[in-house]
C-alpha cells in the first residue's frame, strides 16, 4: 500500500474510532442525566409551612423534622397567613392545626407531585395519633391538566424550537442586525403558537394569554439566542455546545415535573439557571400564580436572551473587523511598483 493511500485509511480508522468511542459516551451521558435526577427524586429542603398557636404545632413540627433536611418549615400565625404564603409561592403547601384536627394546604398547581407527596406525608404522621387530615386544594391545576402532564411536556418543545431556531439562523448565514430580527421574530411567533395550542386549545393553562405567549417567547428565545450566540463566537461547534447543554442539562434539570427542591443538589439549582428550568418555573407563576416569584425567572431567562443575542452582535462585528484588516494586511505587503 502507498503512504498516499495508506493516509486516507486511517483518517477513516480514526473517524470509526471515535464514532465507536463517542456515542456511548454520549449515550451514558444522556442516561446520566436523565436517569440520575428521577432515581433520586426526593424532598430536599421543601418549603413547607406550618400554621397554628406554638403550642399546638411544636409536635408536628418535631414530627416533620424527622425527615432530616426533607422539609423547611416556615411558621405562620393561622391559616390565612399560610394561604398567602402558598399564593405568593412561598411554600409549596401547609399544616394548620385547628381544634377539629390537622389542615393540610396544598397547591398542585404548582406541581402535583409535590402535592401528593405532602398529602402521604402528613398522613403518615396524623395516622399514628388516630387524627384525620383535612385536605384543601388552595390552587388547583386545571382541570384539564390534573397532574401537570401537559405543562411537563411543554419544556421540550420550547427547548427544540429554540436550538431550531438558533442553529437556522446560523446555517442560513444570517448575522448582524438581521439575525437578531430573525431569532426575535422566530420566539414572538412560537410563543403565540404555544399559547394558541396549551391555553385556547387544551386549556392546560389559565393566566392571562398574552402574558403566557410572552413568557413562552422568552423562554424559546433564550435557548436560540444562546445557540446563535455561540455559533457567531465558535463556528458552527457551537450549535453542539448550546443544544448539548439546553438538553443534556437543562431539560433533565429543570424541576418541571415535580419541584426544584425534589431533585438531587446541585441539580435543582444549576436547572433553575438554564432556560428549561426557568421557562417553567415562570410558567407556572403567570398562568397559576398571578405573577408571584417571577422575578427571579423572568431574569434568568432575559439574561439569556440578552447575552446570546449580544454574542450574535458581537460575533458580526469581530468577523467584519477580520475582513477589514485583511486587505489592509495585504497592501501592506504588497510590492511597491
Amino acid at each position: 500500500m502507498s503512504p498516499a493511500s495508506a493516509t486516507p485509511a486511517r483518517a477513516h480508522t480514526r473517524r470509526l474510532i471515535a464514532v465507536a468511542v463517542l456515542v456511548p459516551v454520549l449515550a451514558a451521558l444522556a442516561l446520566w442525566a436523565f436517569a440520575w435526577p428521577a432515581a433520586r427524586t426526593a424532598p430536599r429542603d421543601l418549603p413547607l409551612g406550618v400554621a397554628g398557636p406554638t403550642a399546638a404545632t411544636a409536635q408536628l413540627e418535631q414530627q416533620l423534622t424527622r425527615h432530616k433536611g426533607a422539609f423547611e418549615i416556615h411558621h405562620y400565625a393561622d391559616e390565612a397567613a399560610a394561604r398567602d404564603a402558598i399564593e405568593d409561592r412561598t411554600v409549596y403547601g401547609a399544616v394548620v392545626v385547628t381544634a377539629q384536627g390537622p389542615e393540610l394546604l396544598t397547591a398542585s398547581a404548582a406541581g402535583p407531585v409535590v402535592a401528593q407527596l405532602l398529602q402521604q406525608a402528613v398522613a403518615q404522621q396524623a395516622s399514628a395519633t388516630g387524627a384525620q387530615v383535612r385536605t384543601v386544594d388552595v390552587v388547583a391545576a386545571p382541570a384539564k391538566d390534573p397532574r401537570g402532564a401537559a405543562m411537563t411536556s411543554s419544556v421540550l418543545p420550547l427547548a427544540l424550537a429554540g436550538i431550531a431556531a438558533g442553529s437556522v439562523v446560523t446555517l442560513l448565514g444570517l448575522s448582524g442586525v438581521r439575525a437578531v430580527a430573525a431569532l426575535v421574530g422566530s420566539a414572538a411567533l412560537t410563543g403565540m403558537a404555544a399559547a394558541g395550542i396549551a391555553h385556547s386549545w387544551l386549556g392546560v393553562l389559565t393566566g392571562d394569554w398574552w402574558t403566557e405567549a410572552g413568557v413562552l417567547g422568552l423562554a424559546t428565545l433564550a435557548v436560540s439566542a444562546a445557540i446563535a450566540g455561540l455559533a457567531a463566537l465558535l463556528g458552527t461547534a457551537g450549535i453542539g455546545v448550546g443544544g448539548g447543554v439546553v438538553m443534556l442539562l437543562g431539560n433533565p434539570f429543570s424541576g418541571a415535573s415535580s419541584a426544584p427542591q425534589m431533585l438531587p443538589e446541585p441539580v435543582g439549582t444549576i436547572g433553575q439557571w438554564l432556560p428549561p428550568g426557568a421557562g417553567a418555573t415562570l410558567l407556572r407563576s403567570v398562568s397559576f400564580f398571578d405573577g408571584a416569584a417571577a422575578t427571579g425567572p423572568t431574569l434568568t431567562l432575559t439574561w439569556w436572551a440578552a447575552l446570546g443575542l449580544g454574542a450574535v452582535l458581537l460575533g458580526n462585528a469581530l468577523r467584519g473587523r477580520a475582513k477589514s484588516a485583511a486587505p489592509a494586511a495585504e497592501r501592506e505587503l504588497a510590492p511597491i511598483g
